[in-house]
């Protein structure tokens, strides 16, 4: 098997489960990592002997500006320059802070190299704005893509799933947003929530990945860390989207888990709990959660709530990205399905 070579650009917090989610990929091979200084997480890396997920060795470049006494300092290795990594790579997943992509897109451009970016980037450095499921044939063959937030990743495959099931005239949506990553000290919300001006991005950002559908949104800043929690009221474009249907095509999508208060899921903090005792890398899952007891009918609408699990949501359409920028697989049901088998994403059905 010819393996397609990534490379991560950024190794924080997207950044390193980016490189794990590669890791993974039995058809994929982790050419290397990149990044500035040496983070608490390179160094736990280096700690682990720059073993990462899947038992792979994760080789670390320099980015420009990076001081490399500063990784001598822990000894760290270094196998070169960031433009040595992407001369040896297909395709770069670039998780850099906002903005820096979009001039790392200009080394990419200049080696022929082709990119997938995080929602952090404007939606002008790439050719496609990309999702798995709801416009993965868009993405086939391009050059250079990115990916909703995390917040938008998980609401289209939830709104996705129903639309497949019975087209979808518009949705509302509340955001509840954790105010930081667990470990961020940057932002100092405490005891207090904050509102941001409607609409919310994550409801323009719907639209533009599926313009056949009106959104709208609200967002509430949280003094929380673990996930954040979506309300989504959809309103079918003709019939009704009836409670025991939209559990049903919930409970077989792939990338949902359905949960219930009753067997002890109260929260967010209750599902990041149940992805440590599984055993998760980091705690992570890669599945949005979606209460049954939370869907409820309003005439022909239906209305629910989902939990995003924010580090990790974004890896499987990532995996998707890739597979669709490489023409691995040509269709959503095939690409999705290769990232679902090595990820696996949906074992517990």
């Amino acid at each position: 098997m010819t393996k397609v070579k990534v490379g991560v650009a950024g190794y924080g917090t997207i950044g390193q489960r980016l490189a794990d989610g590669v890791a993974l990929q039995e058809d994929m091979e982790l050419v290397g990592i990149a990044d500035l200084v040496p983070s608490l997480s390179i160094r736990a890396l280096r700690e682990n002997d720059m073993i990462g997920a899947n038992n792979v060795k994760y080789d670390l470049y320099l980015v420009d500006g990076a001081d490399p006494a500063a990784f001598e300092k822990y000894d760290i290795p270094v196998a070169g320059s960031f433009e040595d990594l992407c001369q040896k790579v297909d395709i770069m997943l670039d998780s850099s802070p906002g903005g820096v992509g979009a001039k790392n897109k200009l080394i990419y451009e200049k080696l022929g190299v082709k990119a997938v970016f995080q929602g952090g980037e404007a939606n002008s450095v790439a050719d496609v704005f990309f999702h798995g499921y709801a416009n993965y044939e868009k993405g086939v063959g391009k050059d250079y893509l990115k990916l909703t937030s995390c917040n938008t990743t998980g609401l289209i495959r939830a709104v996705d799933c129903l639309d497949r099931l019975i087209p979808v005239e518009k949705v509302a949506i509340t955001i509840i947003r954790r105010v930081a990553d667990p470990g961020d000290y940057h932002r100092g919300l405490t005891n207090a929530l904050q509102m941001d001006k409607a609409p919310s991005h994550q409801a323009l950002d719907l639209m533009t990945i599926m313009p056949h559908i009106d959104a709208t949104g609200i967002l509430v800043h949280t003094p929380v860390t673990h996930g954040h929690i979506i309300t989504v009221l959809v309103t079918p474009k003709e019939g009704k989207i009836t409670k025991e249907l939209a559990i049903e095509a919930f409970r077989k999508h792939p990338r949902i888990r359905t949960v219930t208060i009753d067997e002890g899921f109260k929260g967010n903090a209750s599902l990041f709990k149940y992805a440590r005792d599984l055993g998760n890398r980091r705690g992570d899952m890669y599945e949005i959660a979606i209460w049954e007891d939370s869907v409820v009918e309003s005439g022909n609408d239906i209305m629910f709530a989902i939990n995003i699990p924010q580090e990790s949501v974004t890896i499987p359409e990532t995996m998707d990205a890739v597979r669709a920028a490489m023409k691995m697989q040509l269709t959503c049901e095939e690409g999705t399905a290769e990232t679902n088998k090595y990820l696996k994403i949906g074992r517990f059905k």
